[in-house]
């Protein structure tokens, strides 16, 4: 979705902004701008395009300015322009503002009927021209508050006035925001890494609050105008995590993050000696999953795909039933829930507003819910009842890879906790699958090694158009994921089938020009697998195998193997993942394609 970043203090605003907006970047934009006081004036920057092209407009300033606010859009009202781009103003007020006022068609109808003049197709400036309408006689805040009144949607905006030159005025309803404190300054940002470099110490505006930003501080009220006291959350990220470290682009980092990140989501939460995940850890009692008859398990995209290989790993290891359901289709179906059921939303972000809004109806309807994310305080995490922190460190690329495979040892985590009070998982075997966890980083570590030979085989695919994933079982989600990797970032066409279903349809497509990529699991119905390579041999199809057994049917059936470890079925996923992640990078980077940021892509999908 759109960045916001906004700066109050004693230093030049310009640059402070600029770097925010830069930092950004990953949200995924077609435009840039930013505004700032001159003179007691508002002057204007935007354009279509990158961040490079707005700095060509400001390099020649020599203003130094104190206030300033700045955007990166993403088109959803208007095409990408420089009339549509952002900030928006209206006489003397200026806005950047992400997400979607629903009702803004009547709204500028009325408007136009009072003579207000439109340069754009977007939502944003009829929201400008309304916060103007209500400005006479009133302060910037009052003026909001008036406007918010008549608007709906989910949104998050930051507004500043020539009449005000000392504050900002910042909303959130649905949208994020987060205000970021300073030594007489103050920040304000769609997310932290934005001004992570110049404070730590944050406040995470919840929906329906207003902040009123000042050098002096800030204060945070409901939109009904009562102040709202707000607890400081002190981030652990440090500036440099959430910068590329020497490799060419964050995708390539955040996969080698890996074993780092898998062991931070462990560290802590285990006893191996005896078995135990420290159930605490999810913020839930021996109590509260004795309770539970079933789990329904919500998400999005890759976290959906981990949602479904933890059904897999839930019901096997704890022997409780599992539903999987996508967010955006949870609740339109009228979902079968109680108090007896455990809602389990994953999502990176903890700002997926499918995800918050499937979350909203299963508190309504009386389940017990949890959130597995990897962002502290975010939205998802405040409003469960519990919540399971992956701890993997920022995630900037906008196709998720290190959040994913913590996500799968988070499940596989809670699985062992819930067999063991539901006496389904003996010690003796929670011990055995606890000493496999502690082998994971190492694995993945090794794993990563197959970077030497994936360029190779990357040369020979990425002018491929279309390629077909195949794995059988637990597996199968994984295929998914690898699909849509390289969907995501390469945009060639993809699909991942569970391999006993390509003869009801995907065979036909199978010729020499179409890659198959398998996924021939030592532990997953191996044989059946052979035979479904068989097939695609047969029928000409040029297979790349990924394995962890040796075996000579499949290199007399593969043009290509890539060899991992093993350790057991459940988290060999994890090692599965690793391949399809780098496979898909080096064809898109092959391919010239913007890795880190996809077009048509964000990395926090926060309109339904």
């Amino acid at each position: 979705m759109c960045g916001i970043i906004g700066y109050i203090g004693n230093r030049n605003a310009i640059p402070i902004v600029m770097d925010g907006l830069k930092r950004l970047e990953y949200r995924g934009y077609d435009s840039a701008g930013i505004a700032y006081f001159t003179n007691n004036l508002i002057d204007v920057k935007r354009c279509q395009g990158k961040i490079y092209n707005l700095e060509a407009l400001i390099k020649d300033s020599s203003i130094t300015t104190y206030n300033a606010i700045g955007h990166t859009r993403w088109a959803t009202h208007g095409k990408p322009s420089n009339e549509n781009a952002h900030p928006h103003r209206s006489n003397g007020i200026v806005i950047v503002h992400n997400g979607i006022i629903e009702n803004y068609v009547d709204i500028k109808k009325q408007l136009l009927k009072e003579g207000y003049q439109f340069t754009s197709e977007t939502d944003t400036e009829v929201l400008c021209h309304l916060i103007n309408k209500h400005s006479k006689g009133l302060s910037l805040e009052d003026a909001v508050r008036k406007a918010i009144k008549e608007i709906k949607g989910a949104y998050a905006f930051a507004v500043i006035s020539e009449k005000e030159p000392d504050r900002i005025v910042a909303v959130r309803k649905e949208s994020p925001l987060v205000i970021g404190l300073g030594d007489n300054e103050n920040f304000l940002a769609s997310d932290v890494p934005a001004f992570l470099s110049h404070t730590r110490d944050v406040l995470f505006l919840e929906s329906n609050e207003i902040a009123i930003l000042q050098k002096e501080g800030v204060v945070i009220t409901d939109f009904e105008g009562n102040i709202v006291n707000k607890e400081v959350v002190k981030i652990t990220w440090s500036p440099s995590m959430a910068e590329k470290g020497g490799y060419r682009h964050f995708m390539l980092k955040e996969i080698f993050e890996q074993p780092r990140a898998l062991a931070d989501t462990l560290r802590g939460r285990i006893l191996p000696e005896k078995g135990d995940v420290l159930i605490d850890e999810f913020g839930l009692t021996e109590e509260d999953l004795i309770s539970i008859d079933s789990i329904m398990m919500v998400a999005c995209g890759t976290s959906y795909h981990s949602a479904m290989i933890g059904k897999y790993i839930i019901e096997n290891i704890s022997k409780v039933p599992v539903e999987t359901d996508i967010a955006s289709e949870f609740r339109y179906r009228n979902p079968i829930i109680n108090e007896r059921v455990l809602f389990i939303s994953i999502t990176q972000s903890g700002e997926t507003a499918d995800t918050l809004a499937a979350l909203r109806e299963a508190k309504k309807l009386g389940a017990k819910t949890l959130t597995i994310c990897n962002v502290i305080a975010s939205t998802s995490a405040r409003e469960s009842d519990f919540v399971f922190y992956t701890h993997s460190g920022p995630e900037i690329g906008v196709a998720s890879t290190k959040a994913f495979t913590a996500q799968i040892l988070a499940l596989y985590l809670f699985a062992i906790a819930l067999g063991k009070v539901k006496k389904n998982l003996s010690q003796n075997n929670a011990i055995l699958l606890i000493e496999d966890i502690l082998k994971l980083p190492s694995k993945v570590e090794s794993t990563l090694e197959c970077n030497k030979e994936i360029p190779i085989i990357a040369r020979e695919l990425f002018k491929a158009r279309d390629f077909l994933y195949l794995a059988r079982g637990i597996n199968y989600p994984i295929a998914l994921e690898g699909a849509l990797k390289l969907k995501e970032i390469s945009y060639i066409h993809a699909e991942g089938y569970p391999a006993g279903e390509m003869k009801h349809g995907p065979i036909a497509l199978i010729d020499k020009d179409m890659p198959v990529v398998v996924l021939a699991s030592c532990h997953n119905l191996f044989d059946k697998v052979l035979s479904n390579m068989e097939e695609v041999k047969s029928r000409g199809g040029n297979i790349i195998t990924i394995t962890n057994k040796t075996d000579d049917s499949l290199k007399r059936l593969s043009k290509e193997i890539i060899y991992i470890d093993k350790i057991n079925e459940y988290i060999d996923t994890i090692l599965f993942a690793v391949p399809l992640q780098l496979l898909a990078y080096h064809i898109a980077v092959l391919r010239g394609c913007d890795v880190d940021q996809p077009r048509n892509l964000a990395k926090s999908v926060t309109v339904e």
